[in-house]
């Protein structure tokens, strides 16, 4: 994308040809429209340089778009208050005060924490009205809507203080899944339902991992057969439906059959383990990895693994690149891991049981 405010200079584009020329937009390596110049962009009009703005597109073929002074003016104006907010440091409240004998307050906006100082000695957990609280100290952890941090069931409150208390010196709230699920849970920023995030969760299986072939290497190819296709029989077994793989673009055509049964599956978890199951979805892009996964056929390594079965085989024929591969690799399967686990813990209804030891 090209954004001319009316400079002088040619823009270029990869191989070399000319995007602005003659003050008019040209798509690289597309002959002459009919009618017109050989810069001339093909099937729209020509767009002068100097204009009050010119948006281009000169590899997606849309057709370049003119707004007026007016709104040009306006987008300026939001561009830079969104870089100069964008600069200021992280976290909290942020005011930004226009200069002047009189400043005034122009903007706010909220940026979370991703590190704070440790700011308590012990954690503990409590059991309140509404489940099982995590005390910070003395004070009680909060969401960031301002909830009070409840959580339904004591094997999760024990693994949420377990975060807390793993924390040294700096918090790393970007280390803090669990404490973020049930946040999410807690909080419900999107305000969704129990359906809507079925139906969200089910929607990956149209755009599965595993359901999409490679038609060459032959080598990748009978990678993906060996170690996709018994996922896939399982869970057509499991679940009595039919999933199948295609090498089309468009992906395989999905029963709406195999669709309704998923979510007759899914409809049977609560809300916070659904939180979790679609949070394992986005992580592996799959669908079948995350039932297989949640339903113990899979553990957290061989599920990532299959997540990333085209990225390894590129890695293993063109090496790998450790500050890259490995700290993405050690991520996924962290946070694939921990909500696993989140699903798990939120299907529990029993409570720990503490037994005194005697001698």
């Amino acid at each position: 994308m090209l954004i001319d405010r009316g400079c002088a200079h040619e823009a270029r584009g990869s191989d070399g040809a000319p995007l602005v020329s003659c003050g008019r937009w040209r798509r690289p390596g597309v002959a002459e429209a009919s009618g017109g110049g050989g810069d001339r962009f093909p099937y729209s009009p020509s767009v002068r340089l100097g204009d009050p703005f010119t948006l281009c597109f000169p590899l997606s073929g849309f057709a370049p778009v003119v707004l007026p002074g007016a709104m040009w003016r306006s987008c300026l104006r939001l561009w830079d208050e969104g870089r100069r907010l964008l600069n200021r440091p992280r976290g909290g409240l942020i005011a930004s005060v226009g200069p002047g004998p009189n400043p005034r307050l122009q903007a706010r906006a909220y940026a979370p924490l991703t590190e704070r100082k440790r700011f308590y000695q012990n954690v503990s957990i409590t059991q309140g009205e509404g489940g099982f609280e995590i005390n910070l100290d003395h004070r009680k952890l909060k969401t960031p809507q301002a909830k009070l941090f409840t959580v339904p069931s004591e094997a999760l409150a024990i693994a949420v203080a377990t975060e807390w208390d793993s924390q040294q010196d700096t918090i790393k709230f970007y280390t803090m899944h669990l404490t973020t699920l049930c946040n999410t849970s807690l909080d419900n920023p999107t305000q969704r339902n129990k359906d809507q995030l079925i139906r969200a969760a089910v929607k990956f299986l149209d755009t599965d991992t595993i359901c999409y072939r490679v038609e060459e290497p032959e080598t990748l190819v009978e990678l993906q057969k060996n170690e996709w296709d018994p996922v896939i029989e399982w869970a057509e077994k499991r679940y009595g439906v039919e999933i199948g793989s295609s090498t089309s673009i468009m992906g395989p055509s999905i029963p709406a059959r195999t669709q309704e049964v998923l979510i007759s599956h899914l409809a049977s978890y609560n809300m916070w383990a659904l939180q979790g199951i679609e949070f394992v979805v986005t992580q592996l892009k799959s669908m079948v990895l995350t039932l297989g996964l949640i339903d113990l056929r899979l553990t957290v390594e061989q599920a990532v693994l299959l997540s990333r079965l085209e990225e390894e085989y590129q890695i293993q024929k063109w090496g790998n690149i450790e500050w890259a591969h490995d700290y993405e690799l050690q991520e996924l399967r962290a946070r694939t891991a921990a909500g696993a686990l989140f699903v798990h813990l939120c299907s529990e209804s029993t409570t720990v049981k503490h037994k005194l030891l005697r001698e």
